[in-house]
């Protein structure tokens, strides 16, 4: 018997040779478009009216903030304040007319009418741990009606704890053309016996609160004087004085 005959696999002359090397790396897929992996995504626009929902919210939480500081200083404010009375228990002082003197009250040849009046005002303090400093630039004047008589100015002092204080004041005048005001004088203390006038006083003031000096602030005091005449070189009788007065930052 004839040996068997092997046969080997012969390849393909014709078939294109097998590649050794992928064409695309494992775990990795490409397409014609790139890969889409790390293809970038384009952000999408904003819808207006999202935008304004959030500037609003935006707004409505910084009104809120605002708010909510302004509440604190508000609270913060009023407990200091609050502390403040309960340990000083300010009290307001108390201002009143004593004596009126008129010293000069000439009517010239020029029909002009010259005046001077001498006022002595009482001012208390009642505070226990208050004190009051009365400083430059105050006023003080003496009208009849709208008719400004007189004019001058409190000195500068300090007032203590619970201390009384008498001020006296010099004021001077001057009116042009007063046959008018002298005609209405004379009738109105024949008529009623009296003559009503009007005293006003601004008084810039600090508070001293223990060793502490506040800011400043204007006292303003109206006082209605009613007086027996107006007779020069004499002392005026105050037959009624009512003083008001507050105080302006």
């Amino acid at each position: 018997m004839s040996d068997h005959q092997k046969i080997h696999p012969v390849s393909d002359l014709e078939a294109p040779p097998h590649p050794t090397v992928p064409l695309v790396p494992r775990d990795s897929s490409r397409s014609e478009h790139g890969d889409p992996t790390k293809t970038q995504q384009q952000p999408t626009p904003l819808d207006p009216q999202r935008k304004k929902k959030r500037s609003r919210s935006c707004w409505c939480r910084c009104l809120c903030y605002t708010l909510l500081i302004l509440v604190l200083l508000i609270v913060i404010v009023g407990a200091i304040v609050g502390i403040l009375y309960l340990v000083f228990k300010p009290k307001l002082p108390d201002y009143n007319i004593d004596r009126l003197q008129l010293t000069r009250f000439q009517l010239n040849q020029d029909l002009s009418l010259s005046t001077a009046f001498n006022v002595t005002i009482t001012a208390k303090n009642p505070n226990e741990k208050i004190g009051i400093y009365y400083e430059n630039g105050s006023k003080i004047s003496v009208l009849y009606m709208q008719t400004k008589l007189s004019n001058g100015s409190l000195p500068k002092f300090y007032q203590g704890h619970e201390n009384t204080t008498v001020i006296n004041v010099e004021m001077t005048g001057f009116d042009q053309n007063a046959t008018s005001l002298m005609n209405i004088l004379q009738d109105q203390q024949r008529l009623t016996g009296n003559v009503p006038l009007r005293i006003r006083v601004t008084q810039p003031v600090r508070i001293k609160l223990g060793k502490l000096k506040l800011m400043e602030v204007r006292v303003l005091v109206r006082c209605g004087v009613s007086v027996n005449s107006l007779a020069a070189n004499s002392v005026i009788r105050v037959q009624s004085s009512n003083c008001k007065y507050r105080v302006r930052l």
